[in-house]
């Protein structure tokens, strides 16, 4: 936007077409998320089962190791997601139709594929596992814990949109403000630069928001995570079962 408004204003393409910006600008932008989704929910997820496994101790190198260890299923695991996104995005398009019901569905499938995502993500640094077994593992304790996981899922997106709503509140009010009075001085918005600076800074404000709720979700899947793999495979109930015997 920045460059086809350099264009419009100085006449450095003066044919009108810009469509080339808009497609750099999408590809830049899809590759910021993918950049985002890996920091994201590699960091997130490193830390947690490094926490877990060292019984809180955690160390920055450790993290880095599980990172190095599966950076090539993390890669092939986030071009997953993509695909699945988009169709999620097609079939959300389609239950846009259905009224009332259709909005229900959307939910519960958004909710459904994040926290799919999200343990089979987890999976994947629990214990070093590949593609292939951390979606069979992520799969089986998705539909295994149906109801918990929707549940849950609607209780974390509502506090993330909680905080992303607090984080974003004061420089929202604040562009607010500014609007209000610059329409009533009649400024041209379209053409100042502090204008620009405002909405720019603005809206990385709600970006920096979106990444934070986005890790902060990836840590309550992976709490979600410990906890059904607990309930299948009681791995702490039998450590302290074992214990009882060397205690005495």
């Amino acid at each position: 936007m920045g460059l086809a408004s350099r264009d419009f204003r100085f006449g450095m393409n003066n044919d009108g077409d810009h469509t080339i910006y808009l497609i750099v600008g999408a590809i830049v932008l899809v590759l910021i998320l993918f950049i985002t989704a890996l920091i994201n929910y590699s960091f997130s997820s490193a830390y947690l089962s490094d926490y877990v496994n060292n019984e809180g101790e955690v160390e920055s190198k450790n993290i880095w190791q599980k990172i190095k260890i599966n950076f090539g299923t993390i890669i092939l695991f986030i071009l997953l997601g993509i695909g699945l996104y988009i169709g999620y995005l097609i079939v959300s398009v389609i239950f846009a139709f259905i009224p009332v019901i259709g909005m229900f569905v959307q939910y519960g499938l958004s909710f459904l594929l994040t926290a799919f995502f999200g343990l089979s993500f987890m999976s994947i640094f629990s214990d070093n596992k590949n593609l292939s077994e951390a979606i069979s593992e992520g799969w089986s304790f998705t539909f295994s814990s149906f109801g918990k996981v929707i549940l849950f899922g609607l209780v974390i997106g509502i506090l993330n949109l909680m905080i992303t709503m607090l984080i974003i509140s004061i420089p929202g009010f604040i562009i607010g403000f500014y609007v209000y009075f610059s329409l009533e001085s009649n400024v041209d918005l379209a053409t100042s630069i502090f204008a620009n600076v405002i909405f720019t800074l603005g809206f990385a404000m709600f970006l920096l928001a979106f990444i934070y709720s986005q890790a902060l979700s990836q840590v309550a899947y992976g709490v979600l995570y410990y906890n059904l793999y607990e309930e299948n495979n009681n791995v702490f109930l039998r450590s302290k079962i074992d214990q009882i015997g060397v205690n005495e």
